[in-house]
């Protein structure tokens, strides 16, 4: 019998509700902010994205860890959430081409997660009260301890976190391609995001997250891109400078998820903690400007305050969430800029909004041809 069967478990959330189970990954206690994701696939590219860093997360889908871990499919270096919670956790799996089980992964990354919870249940609650911090225990059942442990841990908002996740230093990819420049701000950029700028051709230098925007222009690229990544926007006013910079160049500009909110607070738009964020593989975006509408992944837990949009004459919304009508997407009306709070560059996932990255090389070749 695993060990991980044998011992008990706890997740413990700041409103002092518990849910009981048994362990899985390290034996061992984590924090974060609990959340939780309705994908049905792509539990390995959740658990190394790293806008999920610092959350706990709790999967929808009945059976975790059922077709294993293939190292090429994550999304980071390393696994970026805080902890996990499952309602069946398979060690065994089905695909022949997984390199091991999810339980050898979570051990590889020192990951404390729990199995055998009623995630319906808990899904429902954090849905009606909203995201909280909690904590995971498979070491100590003592609630009032845990409790002490869990006052420490940081509440999102006002939490910078991009910083930490980001590249320590600046790395070039595609140095043989012939399109065009794309300086990518990293802010915790997914691998998925790169490929598909290298699979259009691209030329691409990355750089963390606080580089001053001088060092990006010096490299002297064709276009601005500024990355997803976790934490509140809000904290950022580095980012919000550097993008504001490279709004003014008048060169392309792309962001996606954490950059689309930081593409809104460069030009005066506010941010907003969600009650519970949007999470999962399904939710359903229109296309203002086609009218068409996207089935989107999605990840985040802040947004951008619609009111606001109102008043910036120079900024349209290009996209609604056609569940609760949140902005999904805006652009300058006379800048080469634009922004999606979704992930276009879903894998796995849908693959509707992977246009959007057409539409920025587009966007890239005709201002090269009218500065030309």
């Amino acid at each position: 019998m695993r060990y991980y069967e044998e011992k008990p478990a706890v997740l413990l959330l700041e409103d002092g509700k518990a849910f009981y189970g048994k362990a899985a990954g390290k034996i061992g206690i984590t924090t974060g902010e609990v959340c939780f994701n309705t994908g049905m696939t792509g539990y390995q590219e959740i658990f190394t994205d790293p806008s999920y860093f610092g959350q706990i997360m709790v999967c929808t889908n009945v059976h975790i860890g059922n077709y294993g871990i293939k190292e090429d499919e994550s999304q980071s270096e390393n696994v970026k959430i805080a902890g996990l919670v499952v309602r069946n956790y398979t060690e065994r799996f089905s695909r022949k081409m997984a390199d091991s089980s999810i339980q050898d992964f979570l051990l590889r990354e020192n990951l404390v997660g729990m199995t055998d919870v009623d995630t319906r249940e808990l899904v429902l609650y954090i849905r009606s009260q909203g995201a909280m911090n909690a904590i995971i225990s498979s070491e100590t059942q003592n609630l009032v301890q845990l409790g002490e442990i869990l006052k420490g841990t940081p509440i999102m908002n006002g939490l910078e976190l991009s910083s930490t996740v980001c590249t320590e230093h600046s790395y070039t990819l595609g140095e043989d391609h012939t399109g065009p420049a794309i300086a990518v701000l990293d802010l915790g950029v997914k691998t998925n995001i790169l490929n598909n700028l290298l699979n259009r051709n691209c030329r691409i230098k990355v750089f963390p997250a606080k580089t001053p925007f001088e060092e990006l222009a010096a490299w002297q690229p064709d276009a601005y891109f500024i990355s997803n990544g976790p934490g509140d926007p809000a904290a950022m006013d580095y980012a919000v400078e550097t993008t504001r910079a490279a709004l003014d160049s008048d060169k392309p500009l792309f962001g996606i998820c954490l950059g689309h909110q930081l593409f809104a607070k460069a030009m005066n738009v506010g941010t907003f903690k969600m009650h519970n964020g949007h999470r999962g593989l399904n939710h359903p975006v229109k296309n203002l400007i086609t009218g068409k509408c996207e089935i989107t992944s999605q990840n985040h837990g802040f947004g951008i305050i619609k009111d606001d949009l109102d008043q910036i004459a120079d900024l349209e919304i290009t996209h609604i969430n056609l569940n609760d009508g949140s902005v999904e997407g805006i652009r300058h009306k006379f800048k080469p800029a634009f922004s999606v709070q979704y992930h276009p560059e879903a894998a796995p996932g849908p693959n509707d909004a992977s246009y959007l990255f057409d539409f920025f090389i587009q966007l890239i070749e005709e201002s090269k041809a009218k500065n030309n």
